[in-house]
């Protein structure tokens, strides 16, 4: 959520819940509650349309997302260096056959869109 928040700034909870790649639904309310309690996420009603709710990152939320930037750059390099020599075409796409029709690989295929 941190990493969404930093990559795409104010959204909405309905749009941070399309955006997240999780099978147990669209709406985050509990993660939510969660990171606003710890400081992370500020949470404010849409000036616009009072029904709605405005998430951003506050300073301590963008030093820890950008924590975990690094630490998945790390990550990716890794997984990089593990494939060296690999048909990754032909593994990419044994993967997205096996995870498009989840509603986890429906979240993802949004967020990819989206970047």
């Amino acid at each position: 959520m941190l990493r969404l928040l930093q990559q795409h700034g104010t959204l909405s909870l309905s749009g941070l819940g399309q955006l997240l790649v999780c099978e147990s639904g669209t709406n985050p309310s509990r993660l939510v509650e969660r990171v606003v309690a710890a400081g992370l996420v500020e949470r404010r009603t849409d000036a616009a349309d009072r029904r709605y709710l405005q998430l951003s990152l506050t300073p301590e939320g963008e030093r820890l997302a950008t924590a975990v930037a690094g630490i998945e750059e790390f990550l990716y390099a890794a997984m990089d260096a593990a494939c060296d020599g690999l048909d990754t075409d032909a593994m990419l796409t044994f993967l997205h056959n096996f995870i498009d029709p989840l509603p986890s690989g429906e979240a993802l295929n949004k967020r990819l869109a989206l970047d």
